[in-house]
């Protein structure tokens, strides 16, 4: 039984009470069955003797032969159904040798009887007592027979029900004993052994004696415990591993925050290589670090910064060649690497051994998978670096990488932006200055000219345009001045075009008018520039040529910016426009196109002149915006006829 399952167990041991309850129902069936028919054979047999008196009286009676020959047939079916039984009622005599031979006396009897009860001569009163009462006790001995008979099917019927109680109380106890066998006790041990393991004794096993399906539970629980035994006890060393772990990202982290922090506020490269060597020998705990940077052909190491390193050597390897060196010989490939100094035979390197290194850590620095240099961490002992180790130097040369072409990119565009400046001079002076210059130069020509020939009203005329060209180029310097003067606010434009539109009215004293409207994101400070010069553009054709009484400048703003100026002087056929207003145009254009912006004139001669600046959605400024929008392309200008 260790091998059955619990539930074949338990079918087993049903199947055999089962059967025994069968069998003992069975049994009391068929007693209690024998016992119905022997109580309903004893009634039969009592009514033969109330059949054999009731012939005695008749034939006392002198009742008529056909009554007497019914009772005689009465009589003949009696001992016909003792002899067969009757199932239906149930009735049947339960036959032994005794009961067979009483039954067998009363047959003899009866045919020994029958003939005399049938004969036309009746029977004398006394003869037919004595016959009757002869019959009777034949009767009352087969009746005794079979009550006997009756008695041990009672005795036996008694022995069934004692033996069923017995049974009852027997499976009972069976399956109680079973129960607490094969469940109780089992899920007991399982019981105790849980509130073991919740209470932390993982060394709890239970006892496994058996292959049912409770032995299958014990056995899983004991891999259960054995299971989170093995987890608890290395809980604590895999709580301090992951505890490790996670101090160094934070000081990783926090490394990186606090490099990428300085990087950011770095101005110069000096600085910004000088601190950084600085903080990654803190966080390293190197004796020195050494920052090189190559050049374009990655032939030559230039030191950038260097943090603990004899003078001597930084005095020698200040520029250094590449490959001359285990420093500075750095494959397009090349990783992180720790290199033993006392085992190389590198010249150099024995000037770090003499100085008492042991192992300089070579990070290469890239800038989009570019090798641009190399930071060397050196050590006075042997070092082996890990994994998160090799990933924070890594990380740190590409902020450095980061950094440095970012303090180079704003350098080239603070260049830009001066030789921008210096280009907008330059067309600034020869658009205006320039040309008034040539021009007085001819009036100094036709002055000379006429002096010498003493042409007194040509002198007079020379000197009057003289003095014309002179104001206007006073008037010119002064408006490149008021251009190259006006300060933008990066939050807002306005304050930039009401100083704009203000030094505007002191020049030519016109009343303006400043209009703003709509909300939109304020415009970045370089793409304020390029607007206030295109508007200032037009402001300075409008009092060169318009001849206006007031100028209005309305702004729109958006997703994208809008700047309207607009006046009620002379107008212009803008087919037909040519010299200096010519000039203004192609400037504001050039301007635009900077920002990625448009220009549109429309202009009637005599009505006024309105220049519309439309911005883009997202201004740019620069040499490439033209390709940043549509709005890029040559700018347009058209007329209405209106």
């Amino acid at each position: 039984m260790r091998n059955t399952s619990l539930s074949s167990k338990l079918i087993r041991i049903g199947s055999s009470l089962l059967v025994v309850a069968l069998a003992s129902i069975g049994l009391t069936l068929w007693v209690t069955w024998q016992l119905e028919g022997g109580a309903a054979a004893v009634n039969e047999a009592g009514r033969m003797r109330m059949q054999t008196w009731r012939l005695a009286s008749a034939v006392q009676a002198e009742r008529s032969s056909h009554h007497v020959k019914d009772l005689v047939e009465q009589f003949d079916q009696s001992l016909a159904l003792l002899r067969t039984g009757d199932p239906a009622r149930p009735l049947f005599v339960p036959w032994d040798d005794s009961v067979e031979r009483r039954f067998a006396s009363v047959v003899d009897l009866w045919q020994s009887q029958r003939d005399q009860w049938l004969s036309d001569k009746p029977l004398m009163p006394q003869q037919s007592l004595d016959a009757a009462g002869e019959f009777v006790e034949a009767i009352d001995r087969f009746v005794l027979a079979i009550e006997h008979q009756l008695s041990q099917f009672t005795a036996i019927l008694n022995l069934f029900q004692f033996v069923m109680m017995a049974l009852a109380i027997g499976s009972a106890v069976v399956m109680l004993y079973t129960g607490y066998l094969y469940v109780i006790n089992p899920l007991d041990n399982l019981r105790q052994g849980l509130r073991k393991v919740e209470a932390g004794d993982f060394s709890t096993r239970v006892e496994v004696d058996t292959e049912d399906e409770f032995g299958q539970v014990a056995s899983g629980f004991n891999v259960m415990a054995q299971r989170l035994q093995s987890l608890y006890d290395g809980l604590e060393a895999q709580v301090e591993a992951k505890t490790r772990h996670i101090e160094a990202q934070r000081m990783r982290i926090e490394t990186l925050y606090e490099v990428s922090a300085f990087l950011a506020s770095a101005n110069t490269i000096e600085e910004l290589s000088k601190g950084f060597a600085q903080r990654v020998r803190v966080v390293m705990k190197a004796d020195a670090v050494a920052v090189r940077w190559s050049d374009e052909a990655n032939q030559r190491y230039l030191m950038l910064a260097s943090d603990c390193f004899p003078q001597e050597m930084v005095d020698e390897e200040r520029s250094l060649l590449a490959g001359a060196c285990a420093c500075g010989n750095l494959a397009p490939d090349a990783r992180t690497r720790v290199i033993p100094i006392l085992q190389h035979d590198a010249a150099p390197m024995r000037h770090c051994a003499r100085a008492g290194y042991e192992s300089v850590v070579s990070v290469p620095i890239r800038l989009q998978n570019r090798l641009i240099g190399e930071i060397d961490l050196f050590f006075r002992t042997s070092v082996l670096l890990r994994s998160d180790e090799v990933e924070l130097l890594d990380a740190l040369a590409s902020h450095l990488a980061s950094a440095l072409e970012g303090l180079r990119a704003a350098a080239l565009e603070r260049e830009a932006a001066v030789g921008e400046e210096r280009a907008l001079l330059a067309r600034e002076l020869h658009d205006s200055i320039a040309q008034s210059l040539a021009f007085l130069k001819i009036q100094v020509q036709l002055l000379r000219t006429a002096t010498q020939k003493e042409q007194a009203d040509q002198v007079q005329t020379a000197l009057n345009e003289l003095d014309t060209g002179l104001r206007e180029s006073i008037s010119d310097v002064r408006e490149l001045l008021v251009h190259f003067r006006t300060r933008t606010n990066t939050d807002d434009v306005e304050r930039a075009l009401q100083e704009t539109l203000q030094k505007f009215k002191h020049q030519t004293g016109l009343p303006t008018q400043l209009t703003v409207q709509g909300d939109g994101l304020p415009l970045p400070a370089d793409v304020q520039v390029q607007v206030l010069h295109v508007l200032q553009e037009a402001l300075s054709n409008v009092r060169k040529h318009a001849g206006a009484s007031q100028v209005s400048l309305e702004v729109r703003k958006g997703s994208r910016w809008s700047f309207v100026v607009h006046d009620d002087g002379l107008g212009f056929d803008l087919d037909r426009s040519r010299g200096e207003s010519h000039v203004g145009l192609k400037i504001m254009r050039e301007r635009a196109l900077q920002i990625g912006a448009e220009v549109s004139i429309v202009s009637t001669p005599g009505v006024g002149t309105q220049v519309t600046l439309s911005l883009p959605q997202h201004p740019v400024t620069g040499s490439n915006a033209a390709t940043a929008g549509p709005g890029l392309a040559p700018l347009p200008v058209s007329a209405d006829a209106t």
